[in-house]
């Protein structure tokens, strides 16, 4: 836990940025009987019935002393999705940084092997050499910023049935290009010295 809260409190260095990141699973909803249109002093209404469109995977990386986030759904989440979309993090959104602190929860599919898995070991080298790993500790997830990012847009997106990976991806999108334009914070305060305080029951008697 104190080297995730060790690793919030470091300055910003754009060489070496922090970027946290998560995944979840969503489930695609189609409406059976088209829902009718808002008029003049009714809201929208829909039917109770849905049709289950199959299930997709939200990743979600997040810069918090940035205010940058980026959000995509993949039709699994398999190690090989979890290391493209690694891939994509270092060379298309921070190809100039000398590494990347990523801090992320301990799923079987978030290690390093699994960009050897997916990419040939030259190529798969040279992206872990780039990676600084920060796992969150087990029951600890809340500690992930990247969680705070998935609550936002499950509130502000997921009020309504999106029956396809397209679809969702479009909603996804236009969140992201909204909340990066608007520079949200995370403005997290929480630091070792509060945990050895405050979660004293956590730590080992001695």
């Amino acid at each position: 836990m104190e080297d995730i809260l060790d690793t919030y409190a470091l300055p910003y260095d754009p060489t070496i940025p922090l970027v946290c990141m998560d995944e979840r699973p969503f489930q695609l909803l189609d409406d059976v009987i088209k829902p009718l249109p808002m008029k003049p002093g009714y809201p929208q209404r829909e039917d109770y019935e849905y049709e289950r469109k199959g299930s997709c995977c939200i990743f979600v990386f997040t810069e918090p002393l940035k205010g940058w986030r980026h959000i995509e759904a993949v039709e699994r989440r398999t190690r090989i999705d979890w290391a493209h979309q690694v891939e994509q993090l270092l060379t298309v959104y921070y190809p100039e940084a000398h590494k990347v602190r990523l801090v992320m929860d301990n799923l079987n599919t978030h290690t390093i092997g699994s960009l050897y898995q997916a990419f040939p070991a030259e190529k798969a080298r040279s992206l872990a050499k780039r990676l600084e790993i920060h796992y969150t500790p087990k029951h600890g997830s809340w500690l992930n910023i990247a969680e705070i990012e998935l609550s936002v847009v499950t509130r502000q997106c997921f009020n309504k049935r999106i029956p396809c990976i397209n679809a969702l991806n479009d909603t996804l999108s236009a969140w992201e290009k909204s909340r990066n334009h608007s520079t949200k914070h995370v403005d997290w305060h929480f630091s070792s010295s509060d945990a050895r305080v405050k979660l004293k029951y956590l730590y080992p008697n001695l």
